[in-house]
C-alpha cells in the first residue's frame, strides 16, 4: 500500500448529510458523478465494465490517529465462486480520506491492491489521523468511485467529551428485514459494536420473508458468498458506513455452538471449516491486519480506548472454551459446570482481560462479548436451570471475572446471542442477590433473527433473578451514552421484523451512576 500525506485542513460538515436522502446517501460519491472521479489519476486496464462497489464501504478498529477503512469488490455479489464476479487478477484501488464529505480538503491518499486471494478485500490503514476527529472517505476502481463512508478516530483525553455507542447482535437474513441497521444509523452514534451472529450459516428454510442463498456454509466459497448476500441489504451499509465499527462473531459465523475444536455434531471437517469461515470473517469485517487468519487461529480479542473516558475490551467466547457442559442445552443440577478448571476465554485471554481492568484508568470499562454473563436460573422452583452455552455453564471463570470487574471504576458488560433484551446487575456472589455490585449487564435483542417476537414477559425467569430488572421478546438494538456522570441505556425496539421500515422506539431506558453499580429505570 502507498499512502500520500496530506496536511489536514479545518472543514465544517454536517453529521445527517450521510443520512438525507435514505439508500441514495450511501452512494453519495457517485452522485457526485464525474467531477468525483477526475479526483483520482487514471487507474490500470483492462477495466472493470460494471460498478464493483457492490458491497458498500466500512470503518473499525478505531485509534486516535488510525482507522480500519474496508472495502470488498465485486460486480456479481451473489456468484457461486463466492468471487463476487471479479476477474482472475489483481485490481488496483485508490483510496482517499478527507475532513469534508465533498472532499475539498483531502487529507490521506494512497493505492492498495485488491486480490482474488483475499476475495478482493481492501484493508487501509492510514496512519498520522488527528485524535477524536471526524473524516469521510471513498475508493475508486478504474471509473467507479464507491460510496461515501464516515468515520472517527477516538480521542486521546475525552475531558468534557461524551460517547454515543449502539451495539446489535444476531441478523439472520431469512428472518427479517434489517431496519434496525438503518434506526440504529439514524442515531448517528460515534462507534456501534457487533457482538455476534453477523450472519447464519443455515441454507434457506420455507417460514422465511427473503431468499437465503446457496446451501448450509461450509466452505470458503459459500461462507464468502454468504457474506457478500448480506452486505447487498442498503440498511446494513448504511450502518457500515455511518460509523466505525467494533466486531467479534459468535456461533454462527462458523457454526451453531461450536467450542474450540469441537463441533455441534461429530463432523470430522470442522476444522476445515473453521479455517474456511475465520478467512471469509476476517475478508467481509473493518479489522486490522493483525486479525488475519493463520489457518484455525485468529486473534480476535483487542482493546480500544476512547480516551480516559471508556475502555472497551472485546472478548472472543468461542475460539478457545471447553465443549459446552452437560451435553449442552439447559441442564439442572449440572455439577460438570461447577469445574474450577473449565473455561470459556481459555487462560491467555483470562489473563490478558484481569491485568487490563486491573491496570485500567477509564471511567468505564466495557466488555464487548457474546453470551449471557450475569447467573440467568431458567427454571422455576427450589432446583436451577442453566444454559450451558452461556457464562454459567462455566461458572469458575466467569466468577474470577466479576471479581477483576468489581476493581473497576464502573463495569459494563455488552452482551447478545439470546435473541431477547435484557438488562441486569453483576453481583460479587451469584447466588446473593443481595450481596455487592460488581457491574452491570446490557443485552442486545436480535436484529432480526427470530422474527417479529412477541409481548411475553418471562415473568417466571425475572421472579427466580431478582438481579436482572428488565426483559422485551422484539427485535432492535441498544442506544448507550457514556459521561463522566452516568452510563445512559436506552433499549430500542421495533414492532415487527418480517416486513421492512418499520419504526423504532424506545421502550426501556436505564441509567448507571458513576461507582454505582446498578440500574435506575428512566
Amino acid at each position: 500500500m502507498r499512502e500520500v500525506p496530506v496536511p489536514d485542513s479545518p472543514s465544517s460538515v454536517s453529521r445527517r448529510s450521510l443520512l438525507l436522502g435514505g439508500t441514495a446517501a450511501v452512494g453519495l460519491g457517485l452522485a457526485a458523478g464525474p467531477a468525483s472521479a477526475a479526483a483520482f489519476p487514471g487507474a490500470g486496464r483492462p477495466p472493470l465494465a460494471t460498478d464493483p462497489f457492490t458491497l458498500g464501504v466500512a470503518s473499525g478498529d478505531p485509534w486516535c490517529d488510525s482507522v480500519v477503512l474496508w472495502t470488498r469488490l465485486a460486480v456479481d455479489p451473489l456468484a457461486e465462486t463466492g468471487l463476487g464476479g471479479m476477474p482472475e487478477r489483481r485490481v488496483e484501488v485508490r483510496w482517499q480520506v478527507a475532513r469534508d464529505e465533498r472532499f475539498r480538503h483531502v487529507v490521506r491518499s494512497g493505492t492498495t491492491t485488491a486480490s482474488p486471494s483475499s476475495a478482493h478485500s481492501v484493508h487501509v490503514e492510514p496512519r498520522g489521523l488527528r485524535e477524536g476527529t471526524e473524516y469521510f472517505y471513498r475508493f475508486r476502481v478504474d471509473g467507479h468511485v464507491s460510496p461515501v463512508g464516515r468515520t472517527t478516530t477516538t480521542p486521546a483525553r475525552s475531558t468534557g467529551r461524551d460517547l454515543t455507542m449502539c451495539f446489535a447482535s444476531c441478523s439472520h437474513f431469512g428472518e427479517g428485514y434489517f431496519t434496525a441497521y438503518r434506526r440504529l444509523a439514524e442515531d448517528q452514534p460515534d462507534l456501534v459494536l457487533h457482538l455476534g451472529d453477523y450472519q447464519y450459516e443455515y441454507a434457506a428454510k420455507a417460514a422465511d420473508v427473503r431468499q437465503v442463498v446457496g446451501e448450509e456454509t461450509r466452505t470458503l466459497a459459500g461462507y464468502r458468498q454468504r457474506h457478500a448476500q448480506y452486505k447487498t441489504d442498503p440498511d446494513l451499509r448504511l450502518a457500515h458506513a455511518t460509523a466505525p465499527w467494533l466486531v467479534v462473531w459468535d456461533d454462527h459465523e462458523t457454526e451453531n455452538n461450536w467450542a474450540d475444536e469441537v463441533p455441534e455434531a461429530p463432523d470430522p471437517g470442522f476444522l476445515d471449516r473453521r479455517a474456511a469461515a475465520f478467512q471469509a470473517y476476517y475478508e467481509n469485517m473493518p479489522l486490522r491486519r493483525s486479525a488475519r487468519p493463520r489457518g484455525i487461529d485468529m486473534r480476535l480479542y483487542r482493546r480500544f480506548a476512547w480516551g480516559d473516558l471508556a475502555t472497551f475490551h472485546m472478548l472472543d467466547t468461542r475460539q478457545y472454551r471447553d465443549d459446552q457442559a452437560c451435553g449442552d442445552g439447559t441442564k439442572v443440577d449440572c455439577a460438570e459446570r461447577l469445574d474450577p478448571a473449565r473455561t470459556i476465554t481459555g487462560a491467555e485471554q483470562e489473563r490478558w482481560l484481569t491485568d487490563g481492568l486491573r491496570r485500567s484508568r477509564a471511567r468505564w470499562d466495557v466488555l464487548g462479548q457474546q453470551v449471557f454473563f450475569a447467573q440467568r436460573d431458567l427454571t422455576a422452583g427450589e432446583k436451577q436451570g442453566f444454559s450451558m452455552d452461556a457464562w454459567d455453564g462455566y461458572r469458575a471463570n466467569r466468577d474470577r471475572i466479576a471479581t477483576a470487574l468489581g476493581h473497576a471504576r464502573n463495569a459494563v458488560v455488552l452482551t447478545g446471542d439470546v435473541h431477547r433484551a435484557w438488562a441486569g446487575e453483576i453481583k460479587e456472589n451469584a447466588d446473593l442477590p443481595d450481596s455487592r455490585g460488581v457491574g452491570v449487564e446490557l443485552v442486545a435483542t436480535s436484529v432480526t433473527s427470530g422474527g417479529d417476537g412477541g409481548e411475553d414477559t418471562n415473568a417466571t425467569v425475572l421472579a427466580e433473578n431478582p438481579h436482572l430488572k428488565f426483559y422485551k421478546n422484539r427485535r432492535g438494538y441498544v442506544r448507550t451514552r457514556f459521561t463522566a456522570g452516568e452510563l445512559r441505556a436506552d433499549f430500542r425496539s421495533l414492532p415487527y421484523v418480517r416486513t421492512p421500515d418499520a419504526p423504532a422506539e424506545t421502550t426501556a431506558s436505564f441509567v448507571t451512576e458513576d461507582r454505582d453499580p446498578t440500574l435506575h429505570r428512566v
